[in-house]
């Protein structure tokens, strides 16, 4: 395609690469393609582009302001969240991947039976989607992997590292995830995304599980839905981030809604009754009673060899195989009596916490949920901090929140390359300025990069793509990238100034002689680009955004070059002639 591209351009746009050979006889058919070519592109510079340039330099004011407006209703568009945007592009992976969550404590058979019901789901999918795509060579599905106790594919999605595995009934035997391989992106008739909401559905709601997420995307940055709420009271927090997945529900495109607070496993909880309490027994007197009854308490060792035994004295087998014999036990009290176990305290089973987080001293739980392809998550984290969050701080007070994933990378990630843009634009100016030896034509050559950005966006509304942070660093580089244009356009009507040509005629002979080269530059840039634009392979889906800024950021800003740097730079001389105490107005 750049091979093409280039002899298109060097044989018909750039004909003086091969027009001398042809001017000493009678032209070739060559030659003759090439004279037409050239007389077509001269006949659009000397009639539309220069009646356009004229009236645009005549009514400069409204053309500028045109531009601005233009300008104004992109920014508008992205505020208002009618141009969608992400933090990482949707990269439409090869995989895709079920994460189960079940109770801790779960026996591994029962959590294989939720993976049973899984991979029959899937396979109803893929019958589905091979009958209605006449799927004959081959299958949607080339390879499905279940691992139970680990979910090593979403970690390394996540950029994890590798993970103790648990074994059969181990600690981690409530976890599992399925893992689904798809065939090739260029031969798949239909996006994992597709497949991710259609093995939703076709699962539908699992009774007695933690949390079940379908995940499609090969990379991400975090949830876009991410809130960690805080509140000092437990059952406070609790209530919150039940109000909070509620409303969370509200809201159309919004799956996969769960939280970080994961019961622990089942466990007694022995609480000390009045009765103990006045007869002088304290609650770890109890609880150090009951573990030497059950577990054991070590009074000797006995040397065996090079090993020591433990001698454990505890209560008989047959006093300590059920949980109801905790009932039976007799505690010893401080005067050398015993008393039963139900009049010095009470116990009752409870699930414990499979972790604790806190945030400043209070206890924290995050909320997370993944948003649909096609929804921007920014109207709906707006949404949730102007409605749903004020509204439970009032009904929980104490309660604080953070925005967590991927809105706080995409703040931080915002931030960081606004102030290195800024150090480029100011880098950029600097040599203008030194270039130029003037303060005010530097702005005018960089007054073409928002329209830039203008362009960008539209490109990834022509390609129907997402904005995000890889379209923010295609937009970077073609900061660096579009004054070009418009520093030979400068320099050439500078140069014609200081030749004694009226400023009028000096824009417009200039406009007309940096046509090609112009042209030139912009084709080269965005023709060598489209390959990366065009390619459907999973390695280069990462860099597409970029390169979409880049060229059709180039090719809209050339447009802009060509009549709006002669039209600003009537204005400030319009400026200046004022500044000295003549009238506005180009001469003739």
């Amino acid at each position: 395609c750049v091979l093409l591209v280039s002899l298109i351009e060097a044989l018909l746009i750039l004909p003086e690469h091969l027009g001398g050979r042809a001017r000493e006889g009678a032209p070739g058919p060559l030659g003759r393609f090439q004279a037409r070519v050239r007389g077509l592109l001269e006949s659009f510079v000397a009639g539309p582009y220069q009646a356009v340039l004229e009236r645009a330099v005549c009514w400069r004011y409204v053309t500028v302001a045109i531009a601005v407006a233009l300008f104004l209703l992109l920014m508008g568009a992205l505020a208002g969240g009618q141009l969608e945007s992400r933090f990482m592009p949707d990269v439409d992976a090869d995989n895709v991947w079920a994460t189960l969550s079940m109770p801790q404590g779960t026996p591994v058979e029962e959590t294989r039976r939720v993976v049973a019901k899984l991979e029959n789901a899937v396979m109803r999918v893929r019958d589905d989607v091979n009958q209605r795509h006449d799927l004959r060579d081959g299958s949607i599905i080339t390879h499905i992997s279940t691992t139970v106790g680990d979910q090593p594919f979403s970690r390394l999605a996540r950029g994890g590292g590798a993970a103790l595995v648990a074994g059969p009934g181990g600690g981690r035997s409530h976890v599992a995830e399925v893992n689904v391989e798809l065939m090739g992106g260029r031969h798949r008739p239909v996006t994992s995304t597709a497949i991710a909401e259609a093995w939703r559905e076709a699962v539908g709601t699992l009774p007695g599980i933690n949390s079940l997420a379908f995940t499609s995307r090969f990379f991400t940055a975090g949830e876009p839905v991410h809130v960690q709420l805080a509140h000092p009271d437990l059952d406070g927090l609790q209530g919150a981030v039940s109000t909070l997945k509620q409303a969370l529900t509200q809201f159309a495109g919004v799956t996969d809604i769960t939280d970080s607070f994961e019961p622990g496993k089942r466990e007694l909880e022995i609480s000390i009754t009045p009765e103990g309490r006045s007869a002088g027994m304290m609650l770890e007197d109890i609880a150090r009673q009951v573990r030497q009854a059950f577990y054991g308490e070590e009074v000797q060792r006995v040397q065996r060899g090079r090993d020591d035994v433990k001698v454990m004295v505890r209560y008989p087998m047959t006093y300590r195989k059920s949980l109801a014999d905790i009932e039976n036990l007799r505690i010893r009290l401080p005067d050398g009596t015993q008393a039963p176990f139900g009049t010095v305290a009470t116990v009752r089973e409870v699930r414990g916490y499979a972790s604790i987080e806190r945030t400043d001293r209070k206890r924290s739980v995050k909320v997370t949920a993944e948003v649909e392809k096609g929804i921007d998550p920014l109207p709906i984290n707006a949404a949730i901090a102007h409605t749903v969050l004020p509204e439970l701080e009032q009904a929980y007070p104490g309660l604080s929140y953070t925005f967590e994933g991927e809105q706080r990378e995409q703040r931080e990630s915002l931030q960081s390359m606004g102030t290195n843009m800024l150090i480029g634009l100011l880098i950029i100016f600097c040599l203008l300025a030194v270039q130029f030896r003037s303060y005010i034509q530097p702005l005018i050559v960089m007054s073409v990069i928002p329209f830039g950005l203008v362009g960008a966006a539209l490109g990834h509304v022509i390609m129907g793509l997402s904005l995000s942070m890889l379209s923010g660093f295609g937009a970077v580089a073609l900061t660096g990238v579009v004054v070009n244009d418009s520093l030979i356009m400068i320099d050439l009507i500078n140069r014609r100034r200081r030749e004694g040509v009226p400023l009028r005629r000096a824009v417009l002979e200039s406009g007309a002689r940096r046509f090609r080269p112009i042209l030139l530059t912009t084709l080269t840039t965005f023709f060598g680009l489209m390959p990366m634009i065009l390619e459907q392979s999973l390695q280069a889906r990462f860099l597409i955004p970029m390169a979409v800024s880049l060229g059709f950021g180039v090719v809209f800003a050339t447009a802009i070059t060509l009549i709006l740097v002669p039209t600003v730079y009537t204005i400030v001389d319009d400026l200046q002639a004022m500044w000295r105490g003549r009238g506005p107005g180009v001469e003739d």
